[in-house]
């Protein structure tokens, strides 16, 4: 009995050591440590995606299957740090696993390529590849989850990325098939280029004095982590196919042109 007592009487003495008031102060100068969403594709079918997220070193917050009457199923809880970015960038920030929710889609990815070693033409290759479309219900679960998460967290526009968009050196996916601009015209989620913008500087003149460093610049200035080489590397044509992924799926070639050029500058003026 004796040992009893002395056992909660230590307890006692522990635990009002100290005391933890959270309603007296508050302070301002603090945000959401979740700052960007990732999207991904699979790249393979609904059992092995399963298994690939659930048992192996790889891991995504939520999982949309291609199977109309599944639920969303969330695989990791908010607070945790799920493994699906990798070695990433955006915005200057790096290690983006730290900071993101992922989103994993099922999808096969695409269905063949013209097989290229060269690692600057590599991107180039997307042209030549067919890639699998998505079901019109896994847009509209991604697109009423992002609504949420975004009102959530308070999440900017332009970190609603593809996971090419923080690790264009290796990855392309979501791919060119998946609708950024619809979920940006029906959902409100992500971001997008005005169209009068768009034809403000779609002017040739106005092209041709940019240099391709300061290409690069542009491309940094909006988010991309691309090295200011001055030379169409294959840093700059991976990068560059990224872009178009997102914002010009219908011509991706990893050459930069007007049109792509409008819409970059067309975008860094609206979100920066």
């Amino acid at each position: 009995m004796g040992k009893i007592i002395i056992l909660i009487v230590g307890l006692l003495i522990f635990t009002s050591c100290y005391k933890i008031d959270n309603k007296t102060y508050k302070a301002t100068g603090y945000n959401e440590r979740v700052r960007f969403i990732i999207l991904h594709y699979t790249a393979t079918g609904r059992e092995s995606s399963i298994e690939t997220l659930t048992q192996e070193e790889v891991s995504a917050h939520y999982l949309v299957t291609d199977k109309k009457w599944e639920p969303i199923y969330q695989l990791v809880p908010l607070e945790k740090r799920a493994w699906h970015a990798g070695v990433s960038e955006f915005g200057g920030r790096t290690n983006l696993n730290d900071s993101s929710i992922g989103i994993e889609i099922v999808n096969k990815g695409y269905k063949k390529t013209i097989v290229d070693f060269n690692s600057e033409n590599e991107m180039k290759n997307i042209a030549n590849r067919e890639f699998y479309p998505y079901k019109e219900y896994q847009i509209k679960r991604i697109g009423k989850l992002l609504q949420n998460l975004i009102k959530e967290y308070n999440i900017s526009p332009k970190n609603i990325l593809g996971h090419s968009d923080i690790a264009p050196l290796r990855k392309q996916d979501p791919g060119p098939m998946f609708p950024w601009k619809l979920l940006y015209e029906e959902y409100g989620v992500g971001a997008w280029y005005e169209i009068d913008d768009f034809y403000k500087f779609y002017d040739e003149n106005l092209y041709k004095k940019y240099s391709q460093a300061d290409i690069q610049m542009e491309l940094r200035r909006y988010g991309y982590g691309i090295k200011i080489s001055g030379e169409n590397d294959g840093e700059t044509i991976k990068v560059i196919g990224a872009f178009q992924a997102h914002f010009r799926s219908d011509k991706v070639t990893g050459e930069m042109d007007l049109e792509t050029f409008a819409i970059l500058k067309a975008l860094n003026k609206k979100y920066n």
